[in-house]
């Protein structure tokens, strides 16, 4: 497995190319913007890319969808069902984060429509990119239909916005639930050996026993009631 990161967005967001070694084949997770610089990098390393891997409908990481599937039309576009809402209204999202609509193009989130996806995710599936085995995870809590891509074999799980160094997704948006977040990151991530490495939507590469150990929202040292570290 390879994989190389594209920091992208005002959100500094981490677009992925995940590729198969062996076959070349390859998915881009996340795509944040449209950029010529993740496009060569596709075509310049001869890779095969077989499908936009959407772990959720956010913004910062569908806003490249359409640029890309523009590149590499015989892409699938995978999401999941109970995010297709939140994708489609791409256009409006930074108009709910009360943006104004004559900053959107400043800002670079004046995006054109997404294109329709392909199929949805199904929550226990294995998703083969050469011979690469994903599982994906339905982890909703960010959002309703956020999932997460485990490679068991490699060590390695990407998991958008659920889970950072030190830190968890926010749940103050539609569709977010604090509790529902904590089950999805301990049924689906923390449940994985504690070597394998976790590859987050924003922020550095950390580790699931780093995380077990040392997130004060997942080793009982905050208490969201209190809004504090104890």
């Amino acid at each position: 497995m390879k994989i190389d990161r594209f920091t992208q967005t005002p959100f500094q967001q981490n677009t992925r190319v995940v590729s198969c070694e062996n076959t070349r084949q390859a998915i881009c997770i996340d795509p944040g913007e449209q950029s010529s610089a993740l496009e060569d990098h596709i075509r310049s390393n001869g890779l095969g890319l077989i499908a936009i891997a959407l772990t959720h409908g956010h913004l910062d990481h569908v806003g490249g969808t359409a640029a890309l599937h523009r590149a590499f039309p015989e892409a699938e576009i995978i999401i999941h069902e109970q995010d297709e809402e939140l994708y489609f209204a791409l256009q409006k999202q930074p108009l709910f984060m009360g943006i104004r609509p004559e900053q959107l193009s400043l800002l670079g989130l004046d995006y054109e429509a997404p294109p329709r996806p392909t199929r949805n995710w199904q929550d226990g599936e294995i998703f083969e990119v050469g011979d690469l085995r994903f599982s994906v995870r339905h982890s909703p809590g960010h959002t309703r239909g956020h999932v997460v891509l485990a490679e068991t074999a490699e060590k390695v799980v990407f998991v958008g916005d659920c889970l950072f160094e030190n830190s968890i997704g926010r749940t103050d948006l539609p569709g977010g639930d604090h509790a529902q977040l904590l089950d999805s990151i301990a049924r689906n991530i923390l449940s994985l050996d504690d070597d394998v490495k976790v590859y987050s939507g924003h922020g550095p590469v950390t580790t699931v026993g780093r995380e077990r150990r040392h997130n004060p929202f997942l080793n009982g040292t905050y208490q969201l009631e209190r809004g504090r570290f104890i």
